[in-house]
């Protein structure tokens, strides 16, 4: 009987504590960086070409932030500055989210994960989808907005991933998922996000198109 035990590779080293990988210096943390010229497909970009080449393998070439995902990053940073008017601030917690990203996406490909882990990853992913139709839903739909609703899903996410990622990177990538959350899952944000505000409508609008394309082509 052939048995089905998950083979793990050996371990990659993806935080700049475990050996290797891309430190936050490395990713040029610039505090005077223009909105303009702040973008998070750059990021995703110079994040990879820092493990790739620190790394043995060379499996994750492919991976890269779509432009889709890269606007939606770029708009919820637009609109998490205008709603703490802290820059430095939202971009760290558009840049942690694509650090995460990148090391999530670098484990998945050179089968890091146990049978056990990509049960938790396929929960998560189902669990991202439903936050992503809800985002999307509260704006389409007039007057069903309900940031307890959205904020409590976004902290499942959250949870789950912790879970995911779990021994696999170390507590700076764990502080890095809390920062992404607690900056884009806080409820005050949210409130203002689905507000009334125009400039806050028109972030809204573009990142539920850049979602709904996500979704369109099955990367969320």
């Amino acid at each position: 009987m052939e048995s089905s035990e998950h083979v793990v590779s050996p371990p990659l080293y993806l935080d700049s504590d475990e050996g290797s990988g891309c430190s936050d210096a490395e990713l040029s943390d610039q505090p005077e960086v223009e909105m303009e010229s702040f973008s998070s497909k750059s990021l995703a970009v110079q994040a990879q070409k820092k493990l790739l080449g620190k790394m043995a393998t060379r499996s994750v070439a492919g991976f890269l932030i779509d432009d889709a995902a890269s606007d939606v990053l770029d708009e919820l940073y637009r609109a998490r500055k205008a709603f703490s008017h802290d820059r430095k601030a939202s971009q760290k917690a558009v840049k942690d989210l694509v650090k995460v990203a990148v090391k999530l996406a670098v484990l998945a490909r050179n089968g890091q994960f146990s049978t056990d882990e990509l049960a938790t990853a396929e929960r998560f992913k189902r669990k991202l989808n439903q936050a992503t139709l809800t985002a999307v839903s509260f704006h389409e739909v007039e007057f069903t907005f309900d940031r307890d609703v959205l904020a409590r899903t976004l902290e499942d996410c959250r949870e789950m991933l912790h879970r995911l990622i779990g021994h696999h990177l170390t507590e700076k990538s764990h502080a890095r998922v809390d920062n992404v959350f607690r900056s884009f899952g806080d409820g005050e944000f949210l409130a203002a996000l689905y507000g009334t505000e125009p400039a806050f409508q028109q972030h809204l609008a573009k990142i539920c198109q850049g979602l709904n394309k996500l979704m369109e082509d099955g990367n969320i």
